[in-house]
């Protein structure tokens, strides 16, 4: 099945209009991870410390009566989700919101008074310190980064150092496009969110490496041919691969979005959110950026010209 048939977009002609909104994205998402950084964005436990209790009822509960019944106990703050599976309701409450006492029992002991012809057993309750969503906060960052620095490591090993450098550039634009757009939707910030961004992080590279295998195969084949159209030619060679691929991703992405429930829905929305930037950069970051790199390292002109015998060159060495 082909979609799109064979295509001459100047992509790369567009790549100053693409900066500029990647840069837009790139440092909202820079704000966004110091309000992370200093707990000023929207915290989930995992990070911040605080209790989850998830209770399973005999019959159904309204989370708007619920979240009213917690406000007029003084835990108005608590976050709620319903989980329509054996009418259960996940109550999430920081440490900042009931700084005393067993969490977990006053969470029950409210609903017994609230609601006391509706029955409920405790499913599941757990409780994170502040030093463990210190060490998880912690543990994160360094994860992304080895990832961000294997990355320009396997990138470098397979095609070239600017090669890697692009795709990296590439991928932390991702990361950042994602924490901008869920610190904008004041949504919460925890390690299911972690888990998403990680994933785009390996598909956004997935797609990158696919682009630039074309556009290294199109550099050997073409050295008459300016190397701007060169790249043009890459992108949109492999135009159709990305937007099926990127397509049927989305498709799954956008179903569990819709009817995987309220406990998955953030993560879905994450994986939504990722997949479309990571198209977009996989076509108006990573190459633009690459060709930048090259025609800034005065190795090869803009123009075939007199830089023909050098290109092919540098290529045959890289073989």
């Amino acid at each position: 099945m082909q979609l799109i048939k064979a295509t001459n977009i100047d992509f790369i002609g567009k790549r100053k209009i693409a900066f500029t909104i990647s840069a837009i994205l790139a440092l909202v998402g820079i704000i966004g991870i110091v309000q992370i950084a200093r707990n000023a964005a929207n915290m989930g436990i995992d990070f911040s410390g605080g209790t989850a209790v998830q209770l399973e009822f005999r019959q159904p509960v309204s989370i708007e009566k619920a979240r009213e019944a917690l406000a007029r106990n003084h835990l108005k703050e608590a976050n709620l989700q319903e989980v329509k599976e054996g009418n259960n309701l996940l109550i999430k409450i920081g440490k900042t919101t009931l700084a005393t006492g067993n969490v977990s029992d006053t969470i029950t002991e409210v609903f017994k008074k609230e609601f006391p012809d509706n029955s409920f057993v405790v499913a599941s309750s757990s409780e994170i310190g502040p030093s463990i969503g210190d060490k998880l906060k912690k543990d994160t960052l360094v994860a992304v980064g080895i990832s961000m620095l294997g990355i320009v490591i396997y990138i470098a090993w397979r095609f070239d150092f600017r090669f890697g450098l692009g795709a990296t550039i590439a991928t932390l634009h991702d990361v950042l496009a994602m924490i901008a757009v869920f610190y904008l939707m004041n949504k919460e910030i925890n390690l299911l969110f972690i888990t998403a961004v990680l994933t785009i992080a390996g598909y956004s590279l997935t797609d990158t490496v696919v682009v630039f295998d074309r556009i290294r195969e199109n550099l050997h084949k073409n050295l008459h041919v300016p190397i701007a159209e060169v790249f043009n030619g890459g992108i949109n060679d492999v135009l159709s691969r990305t937007v099926i691929t990127s397509l049927t991703t989305f498709l799954a992405a956008i179903s569990l979005l819709l009817f995987g429930g309220e406990v998955i829905h953030d993560f879905a929305l994450a994986l939504v959110v990722g997949i479309v930037v990571a198209t977009y950069s996989s076509i108006f970051v990573a190459s633009p950026i690459v060709l930048e790199l090259e025609l800034r390292s005065g190795k090869i002109g803009k123009k075939a010209g007199g830089d023909v015998a050098e290109r092919g060159q540098k290529f045959q060495e890289e073989s």
